[in-house]
């Protein structure tokens, strides 16, 4: 069935690939949760949604055939509101650094497919764009708790480019310096799961599960525990205390202007840290040329 299914999309288009070769490659998250995976149940996925409610990193919004991250229901009703001033009216528009689409919170997977070898480059680039984005997203909350320093060098983000032969995984992490974070990709597997008479056609499917089963659950507490340090109650219109650091990096969430310098950076090691839970450390990678990124304007986030 394997070997029929690969032929017969062979020469068809992207859609066709998405029925019949994605489900192969990346499980849906919440038909695992469905068919009884209830650890799942956290998460929420989007096909083919626009990322209208993250801060756009260029004047291209993402947009992944397929994506992962937090429903609100993985988190408190305290931790919901301790987030609220950062999220603004996130049905109505607002835009905010923790939110992909109005329902997903924290993404953390993405998927793109395209057809043809040439094709999965432009599936790279735009993974690299979603991953920046799903990356920064963390990186921002633990910098307004001032630990940013934890997850220095740390996978964040999974993404994964495919087309009706070819798989691609990636992660995406940030290296830190100070106020400035630049954002890196390294291949973690590269491979034909055609070949070898499908030697490896489970193989991304079972590192997707991974994802989701081992990583997923240590991401999310490190959320949380990140969530649980922001105040309670926090309005504002009213002026911050300056004599605390909290105080301040949450005043300079409000109203600063100062760029995060951005690069989605390729790195050609060909390492595979898998989908464990623990600690991985990412080799120092940089690419040319920046994109600068303004942090937002609480007008935009403000509690109401």
């Amino acid at each position: 069935m394997f070997e029929t299914t690969c032929r017969k999309v062979g020469d068809r288009n992207e859609a066709r690939v998405i029925r019949d070769i994605t489900p192969l490659i990346v499980p849906s998250a919440e038909n695992l949760a469905t068919y009884g995976a209830s650890e799942l149940d956290c998460l929420i996925e989007s096909t083919n949604e626009g990322w209208n409610n993250s801060v756009p990193l260029t004047g291209t919004r993402p947009q992944p055939d397929y994506s992962v991250g937090f429903r609100r229901e993985a988190f408190t009703d305290d931790q919901l509101e301790r987030l609220e001033p950062f999220i603004g009216n996130f049905i109505a528009g607002d835009q905010s650094f923790f939110m992909a689409t109005y329902l997903m919170h924290f993404p953390f997977l993405t998927c793109e497919v395209k057809c043809g070898a040439a094709a999965l480059d432009v599936a790279d680039r735009q993974n690299a764009h979603s991953g920046t984005l799903a990356a920064r997203a963390t990186v921002e909350l633990f910098r307004l708790v001032k630990r940013e320093k934890e997850i220095d060098r740390q996978v964040l983000a999974y993404s994964i480019s495919h087309d009706h032969r070819i798989v691609r995984i990636y992660g995406h992490y940030p290296v830190i310096d100070g106020k400035n974070t630049k954002y890196h990709r390294y291949p973690i597997r590269t491979f034909d799961f055609t070949e070898l008479d499908g030697k490896e056609k489970w193989t991304a499917y079972q590192f997707t599960k991974n994802v989701y089963a081992v990583w997923m659950p240590t991401h999310l507490t490190r959320l949380c525990s990140a969530i649980n340090q922001l105040p309670s109650h926090l309005d504002f219109n009213v002026p911050l205390l300056p004599e605390t650091g909290l105080s301040q990096e949450l005043e300079c969430y409000q109203i600063s202007q100062s760029d995060v310098d951005s690069n989605p950076a390729i790195d050609e090691q060909d390492s595979q840290p898998g989908a464990s839970g623990g600690r991985q450390t990412t080799p120092d990678t940089s690419l040319t040329g920046s994109v600068s990124v303004k942090k937002a304007k609480k007008s935009q986030g403000r509690k109401r």
